[in-house]
């Protein structure tokens, strides 16, 4: 936070007057873990001692780390001593809270530059801003591709993602992806393996499956209830925000839809770029799903800089329709319900 003293005036700004540009080298820049993993490492990483597997994939990513490590010489007989051989990826499945993005950028940072760390829709992204060679010319050299959040609702996509990942491979780039597979409650839909290597089939062989138990140490209900207030309320909050000093955006809620389809998704970062609190007017229910979709992009990357909501009207994580809900893209929604809780309640959790 800036402080109070060192602010320029503010002005009350809104988001659907801002209309972002981006290169690829700033889309590229920006794929680095969000601030709440800033210093992840395998370190700080607490597993659960009722969960062996928890343990057991620290110490198979700290080996799979090992290769970008510099050998010591030895003597004579270490000379011919092969290092053990390691498949190029590594995929961390597991349910909802045990820890797999910490362990992913804890990878990350223990991992040589270039390296690049970002959720599979950040990388569709970059893919759609800049063309597929485009995209491969930006990721080419890296060291390690970091996917979290690896989707597998959208057969475009992941067959996409899959020839992109089998390029990179093949020039030498490692791989480490997470799946999304929250549980609708405790013991379901918790494991996404036998999915995700169905999914990427051309690139399955090369993937080692690192499969974490456990609880959702955050222990809260992943569906919850997001806050919406009055209009006086928001009001009040907004004024008493701005002539503080902070950098509030207020919009009303189907202007900021609309405004979406008028901007990449690739370009939310910049869109956001700034805002300490944004205030939403009239938030009602979404019937089209391109619209949802485009919703589902702007929470990631509003939860990722940790920016909170207040909003007036339906409750934000009450906005996907039922049928929404209950298709293709439900597990989608489901995330992005449980981080609009948390960006109107106040009460950012660690992500998973």
């Amino acid at each position: 936070m800036v402080p109070e003293a060192s602010r320029a005036p503010s002005r009350l700004h809104r988001l659907a007057e801002r209309s972002p540009e981006i290169t690829g080298a700033e889309i590229v820049a920006e794929l680095v873990p969000p601030p709440q993993f800033e210093h992840a490492s395998f370190e700080s990483y607490r597993p659960d001692v009722n969960f062996p597997s928890q343990l057991e994939a620290v110490g198979r990513l700290t080996a799979f780390a090992e290769a970008w490590r510099p050998q010591r010489p030895g003597g004579f007989f270490s000379r011919t001593r092969k290092a053990p051989a390691q498949l190029p990826g590594i995929y961390l499945d597991g349910g909802f809270g045990v820890g797999k993005t910490h362990l992913l950028a804890a990878l990350w940072h223990s991992a040589p530059g270039p390296k690049y760390f970002g959720t599979f829709i950040e990388y569709t992204a970059l893919v759609g801003a800049l063309g597929y060679a485009a995209a491969v010319r930006q990721l080419s050299g890296a060291k390690l591709i970091c996917i979290d959040e690896f989707e597998l609702d959208d057969p475009g996509d992941t067959m996409l993602m899959t020839r992109l990942l089998g390029e990179l491979v093949a020039s030498g780039t490692r791989v480490a992806a997470t799946s999304n597979t929250p549980p609708n409650s405790l013991g379901e839909g918790r494991f996404a393996a036998i999915d995700f290597l169905r999914e990427i089939r051309a690139m399955s062989a090369n993937f080692e499956i690192l499969r974490i138990d456990g609880l959702d140490y955050r222990r809260r209900d992943i569906e919850g209830h997001s806050v919406a207030v009055e209009g006086p309320e928001l009001d009040r909050l907004v004024a008493a925000l701005v002539a503080r000093g902070a950098n509030v955006t207020e919009d009303d809620f189907g202007s900021l839809i609309r405004h979406l389809s008028t901007v990449h998704p690739s370009k939310y970062i910049k869109l956001i770029a700034g805002v300490e609190v944004i205030a939403l007017t009239d938030s009602y229910l979404l019937t089209d799903q391109t619209d949802a979709l485009r919703l589902v992009a702007f929470i990631d990357r509003v939860y990722d800089a940790e920016i909170p909501i207040i909003a007036t009207g339906v409750p934000l994580a009450e906005v996907f329709d039922e049928e929404m809900l209950a298709g293709g893209y439900r597990k989608k929604y489901q995330r992005s319900q449980s981080r609009m809780v948390a960006l109107t309640t106040g009460e950012l959790p660690p992500h998973d």
